[in-house]
Order: C-alpha cells, then structure tokens, then sequence
C-alpha cells in the first residue's frame, strides 16, 4: 500500500509559524506561500524566470533574495514529492488571489487529484472546507491577472469574491481609494493604520498600503 504524502501550502509566513508553534498539523509538511499576487504586475509563466523577475521587482528585492524567500519554501511542490494537496487560506482579497495563483499552477502542470481547500479565520482557525479540482484554473488565471476581466463564472464562492474585488480595488471610485482621497492631510502612518483596521477584506500589509497612498499622492 502507497502511503499519502499530504503537503499543505499555507498562505504565507505568519500562518506557517503560528501553526508550528501550535503544532497544528503537527508531523505534517507544511509550506509556505510567500507572496502578494494581488499586487503589482504578474507573468502568466509561473514560476519561471520571468515570472521571478517581475515578482522581485514589484516587492523592490533581487531575484535572487525572491528566490529565497518566496520559491525555496515551495520546492516540495515543484517537485511534486506529494499524493494529496491542502490549501490553507483567508477568505480576504488577497489570500484568494494567491489560491488562485497556485490552482493555476497545478492546473497547468496536470495535478487531476482533488484538492482540499480550508478557508481559516481572523486566528488561523478553520471555518470552512471545499474539495475541488484544479481543472481551469490556468485560464481563469490569464483571464483575471493578465487581461484583468471578470469570468462568467467562479464556483469558489470566496474567490469569486477576492476576484471581484481585486478587479477593482484600484479604481478610482473603489471604496478603498476613495477613503485614501478623502484623508489626503492624514499621515501615510495614521492612514495605514485606518486602511488595515477598516479594510480588512482587501487582506492588504502596511508596505502595499504605503505604495497605493504615495502613488495616490503623486498624481
């Protein structure tokens, strides 16, 4: 009998070590997904070369250093070393994008065994379960990140809604933006503390809020 390997992709580095220090998932691999695909320009080469460096540049790291912090933790599913797959991830703007980023991956590398995805709450804690399969992914990855359109159709309801909104967060009459506009005499410290206290569905960190308020402020 083959015993499972089960890998679990955790959406970043805080998810990975607080699951460490709990030993939840305890004798598990766990990985972590080190990135913020809902920002910045994006390849539709994953995890290629070029992908690499247009990532670095967006996070204003050598390609060298994303390589480091963001590929080596992902090496066990590159190479495949792995029968199962769980995904675990907010159900913020920004988690949603990444599940995206890595069903688009496994769909294009031809993963056909079902995946299972937990959406985890404000402390990590699971609250909900799907079990899908990576099928379409790939092209619902072009179709949003590359030529930023909404699809006909999304069946993860919580990435239909982190597609939504990343589709529009930027624009102009976006609640967000217009909240950035209307504090224009407030501190970028002040500012993005308001943004993460009361945009918590964006799933946005205090660097991407800081580069959105300078190039609000710069036009």
């Amino acid at each position: 009998m083959i015993r499972e390997h089960t890998l679990h992709i955790l959406n970043g580095q805080a998810m990975y070590d607080y699951f460490k220090k709990t030993h939840f998932l305890e004798d598990e691999m766990m990985v972590p997904f080190n990135e913020a695909m809902c920002f910045g320009c994006v390849s539709d080469e994953l995890f290629t070369q070029n992908f690499v460096e247009k990532r670095a540049s967006v996070h204003h790291v050598t390609t060298e250093q994303y390589t480091e912090i963001t590929l080596n933790p992902l090496e066990p599913l590159f190479s495949k070393d792995f029968t199962h797959i769980e995904l675990w991830f907010d159900e913020d703007m920004f988690c949603q994008i990444n599940i995206l980023t890595i069903l688009a991956w496994l769909d294009k590398n031809g993963h056909s065994k079902p995946i299972d995805l937990h959406i985890v709450g404000d402390k990590f804690e699971p609250i909900e379960r799907y079990t899908l399969l990576a099928t379409g992914y790939y092209e619902l990855f072009k179709q949003v990140m590359i030529h930023k359109t909404l699809p006909d159709s999304i069946n993860l309801a919580p990435l239909k809604k982190g597609v939504e909104l990343y589709l529009t967060y930027l624009q102009e009459d976006s609640d967000l933006m217009t909240y950035i506009k209307s504090h224009e005499n407030m501190s970028e410290k002040d500012l993005v503390y308001h943004l993460l206290v009361n945009f918590k569905k964006y799933g946005l960190g205090d660097v991407q809020y800081l580069e959105i308020i300078r190039a609000q402020r710069s036009l």
